[in-house]
């Protein structure tokens, strides 16, 4: 009993850093305007507040994934809570905007460690069915995490203003760390320490050119020279990492991983789930705002109930996925979220509370229904010294998710609003209809994923 305590005491720790890593990764998203006009600066300046988090977390996920394999668990994650409060408190106190842009990227090297290792310390301390019920429980908490930061940014924001934002996060994350040393795994099988650094540079510059491209797309212009030369350090740079890798007896990423097909296809099922989801998350609080003029406080409470079914739905598919595998629960996933974004292709000016409510809290069920089962299959598909690499490489494919998702939905929705509002439509009627369009291509990134997921656990033919 003392044991299974212990072990549940550990996966606290690991999950509740994942948690406040994504929670802080969309806290501020009601907090952009305020801040824009605090600090004297444009939207499309402040929009980096968001944009250079999630890059500097996403770039690094690979690196500090690696790094968890090779140095004690408890020294790594009480690193990354402490230097994100540094980061998050670093934030709040923020006087301008260069130094409010800097310390978030320090907030989000932090966020990072803990992203990339949380999975990997939660597959190596539980196994078969109550893995799956743990790495459910902690795939519902990065999602709730991401998708209640809106809601609690609202709350801030009305009673106080846009800097108590980042406080949340900062006892729990002090309370981590220290935990986190007395805790977590303390020991790791003896390695020589054996880094790519010149990989690791041609990687990080080719994400970094990448993820630029696809956030600030539809800013620059998909063909302006910016975009050409951030295509071309991105194809360069790739191309050297990955024959680099090839070669070497200590890769970065270990591409033969990539011969396991649930592992891949799982990876590619998660990114396109997650395109699915911010499809709709991203547009959605601009819809409860703009066009039924609700205060950030009633918006962001909407948004709750995907959390809420969500925290229920999904540490019940991951104890299931463990007994009884990840197949079927990862198909019934995006049929039951693209249900969801069906309903939502039918707002307009005069819904509901209530339905705005039933669809959020039909896409909560359907993401648990698959984020839990995938995460489980993709984790145990891989070998236990490649833990760490592989919680790297799903954070990866999370977050990639994410930032495709963002770039994606503005990209259409601000292109066909324009379309529609120069053929004569106001604004309100120009907004749903670019809506409901956007919301149909989530709907094509749910079938992909369904798809993905279909080869990915698909059963071996018995011979």
């Amino acid at each position: 009993m003392a044991g299974r305590k212990i072990k549940w005491e550990m996966f606290t720790l690991a999950a509740v850093g994942n948690f406040i890593a994504m929670l802080d990764s969309t806290t501020v998203n009601l907090a952009l305007y305020p801040m824009s006009v605090d600090l004297k600066v444009s939207m499309e300046q402040i929009q980096w507040v968001m944009i250079a988090y999630m890059l500097v977390l996403t770039v690094f996920l690979p690196f500090f994934g690696k790094l968890g394999d090779i140095f004690p668990k408890n020294k790594l994650y009480s690193t990354g809570y402490i230097v994100f409060a540094l980061g998050a408190l670093a934030s709040m106190l923020a006087p301008n905007y260069g130094l409010l842009i800097t310390f978030r990227c320090l907030e989000a090297l932090g966020a990072s460690i803990m992203l990339s290792n949380a999975q990997a310390i939660i597959a190596g301390i539980f196994k078969k069915e109550r893995r799956g019920k743990a790495l459910g429980l902690n795939g519902c908490l990065v999602a709730i995490g991401g998708m209640s930061g809106p809601a609690l940014g609202g709350i801030l924001i009305h009673y106080l203003n846009w800097h108590w934002v980042f406080s949340p996060c900062l006892p729990i994350a002090i309370i981590g760390a220290i935990y986190s040393w007395k805790l977590l795994p303390k020991y790791v099988k003896k390695k020589s320490f054996k880094f790519d650094y010149k990989g690791f540079l041609y990687f990080t510059l080719c994400l970094f050119a990448l993820l630029l491209a696809i956030s600030e797309g539809h800013e620059w212009g998909w063909t302006s020279v910016k975009i050409i030369i951030l295509g071309i350090i991105t194809l360069i740079t790739g191309g050297l990492f990955y024959f680099r890798d090839m070669k070497i007896n200590y890769p970065l990423i270990n591409f033969s991983m990539f011969k396991i097909k649930p592992f891949t296809f799982g990876n590619l099922a998660v990114m396109t789930s997650y395109m699915a989801m911010y499809t709709n998350s991203i547009l959605l609080p601009f819809y409860l705002q703009d066009v039924l003029d609700l205060d950030a406080l009633i918006a962001g409470c909407l948004i709750l109930p995907y959390s809420v079914t969500l925290s229920v739905i999904a540490p019940i598919s991951g104890r299931l996925s463990g007994k009884y595998g990840s197949r079927y629960l990862t198909l019934a996933g995006p049929v039951v979220y693209i249900i969801a974004l069906i309903i939502f292709t039918t707002f307009d000016t005069s819904t509901k509370y209530w339905e705005i409510i039933a669809a959020s809290g039909i896409m909560g069920i359907g993401n648990g229904l698959f984020q839990s089962p995938s995460n489980n299959a993709i984790m145990t598909s891989v070998k236990k010294s490649e833990l760490g690499i592989a919680s790297g490489i799903l954070a990866l494919s999370r977050n990639m998710g994410n930032i495709l998702g963002v770039a994606v939905t503005i990209t259409i929705f601000e292109t066909f609003r324009e379309i529609f509002q120069k053929h004569g439509q106001i604004y309100d009627t120009a907004f749903l209809n670019s809506y409901h369009i956007t919301m149909i291509f989530g709907i094509l990134f749910g079938l992909a994923c369904f798809s993905f997921a279909f080869i990915a656990y698909k059963p071996a033919k018995s011979t």
